[in-house]
């Protein structure tokens, strides 16, 4: 070997070493970046808004619990059980670095399929309300799979899209396999049928798409067929939904008043009751049986009942400063994974906060979709603290300002 070869050699032995260097450098980077702080204003903001739903929940349910001769705390207790294992699977979760999930992606959404289509299978599903949603053990332990299917495409979706970039911009990469995908679960939904889980799954893969880079036309496309689905919905051309759409025209019509309309007709009733200061914390009427589904669905109902218009607004601009500090970790994410995952929570949350407000408030006809952190479910409670652990573990990863 001559002196110029082995110099060669040592040379590109000593690049390959600062390579090795420069990557274990990157990696060290990293895991101290995980290592930093919790966001605490969004981490502030999620335990309020949990702890006023529980206040809330108590108020509102303490009624139907003592006529089912159960203890008045009966509900409190169970979702207090819950929320104590939500806020821990949401600490836990923020704690471990964000990129780790990416392997959990494909396994979630394959699963919440299966368990969709577990739903639709004659004696597995449950049915409440002539609606089959649920899987479950009886009364004992129930959850809707719809829950695991959104958290499984916003995980899918932020993992598929940030390795895409560029191709994003293409039918084949960019609309094809998502359009696919959440057509799939619609359809399943649909069949339940759940359609605000629907809109719901539908708008925060949307929202994911846009913010990864498709075409501005295939926007357009979408709000189009968006509007043709509304347009068939709100002329009845669902039947499921025919009924509800008669009492969502004109709730106060004496035809409309019993039946199907007997509760949107209480909870405006709620509502108006409570004026500007509400009639006091626990003081509500319409809470003593006369409004169904007052502790699930309609609690913000019976908030605007007791707090009135001031604190019913106090609550929305929790909610507003929660989801507006989501998308600020969301622009502040170390990279694409994270971004996308911090905007498909938070845009989660917001879409289910404003289709809750609007169906109490009879903005838009009765679609059955509970109030993030208020409502009662304790399943659904502990998946969305979970998600918040998600927009934290993001969080802790920004780059320093």
């Amino acid at each position: 070997m001559t002196r110029e070869e082995r110099e060669l050699r040592e040379q590109e032995r000593e690049r390959r070493r600062q390579q090795r260097e420069h990557k274990r450098a990157i990696e060290n980077a990293a895991r101290e970046a995980g290592r930093g702080p919790l966001d605490l204003p969004f981490l502030i903001l999620t335990l309020l808004l949990t702890a006023i739903g529980l206040i809330m929940l108590f108020s509102a349910s303490f009624p139907m619990a003592a006529y089912a001769g159960e203890n008045p705390a009966y509900y409190l207790i169970r979702q207090g059980v819950f929320a104590g294992i939500g806020i821990a699977a949401m600490l836990a979760i923020g704690r471990i670095n964000y990129e780790r999930y990416r392997a959990f992606a494909r396994i979630l959404l394959l699963a919440s399929v299966v368990m969709l289509i577990l739903v639709l299978i004659p004696g597995v599903g449950l049915t409440r309300n002539n609606a089959t949603r649920w899987l479950g053990f009886g009364e004992l332990f129930t959850f809707q799979p719809s829950e695991i299917a959104k958290v499984g495409v916003i995980l899918y979706f932020a993992d598929s899209i940030s390795k895409k970039k560029e191709k994003m911009r293409t039918f084949r990469y960019g609309i094809l396999p998502y359009a696919f995908i959440l057509g799939l679960i619609a359809i399943l939904m649909i069949l339940e049928p759940h359609v605000s889980g629907t809109v719901l799954i539908l708008g925060i893969g949307a929202v994911m798409m846009f913010v990864g880079g498709i075409q501005g036309y295939w926007v357009g496309a979408g709000v189009l067929s968006v509007g043709a689905v509304a347009f068939a919905y709100l002329s009845g051309m669902i039947s499921y939904n025919s009924t509800r759409i008669t009492i969502w025209r004109d709730p106060l019509n004496p035809e409309n008043m019993q039946g199907a309309g007997y509760q949107i007709r209480q909870s405006l009733l709620a509502i108006g009751s409570g004026g500007l200061l509400g009639v006091g914390l626990g003081r509500s009427r319409q809470k003593f049986m006369y409004l169904p589904e007052r502790h699930n669905d309609f609690i913000f109902a019976i908030i605007c009942e007791e707090l009135g218009l001031i604190g019913a607004t106090l609550i929305m601009a929790l909610f507003a400063l929660l989801i507006i500090r989501g998308y600020w970790i969301a622009l502040h994410a170390r990279d694409r994974f994270g971004a996308l995952l911090a905007v498909g929570v938070t845009t989660q949350i917001a879409l289910q906060v404003f289709l809750n407000i609007a169906v109490v408030t009879n903005l838009i006809p009765n679609t059955g979709i509970s109030l993030p952190f208020f409502s009662y479910g304790g399943t659904a409670l502990v998946i969305q603290l979970a998600e918040m652990g998600l927009v934290l573990s993001v969080s802790r990863q920004m780059p320093p300002s």
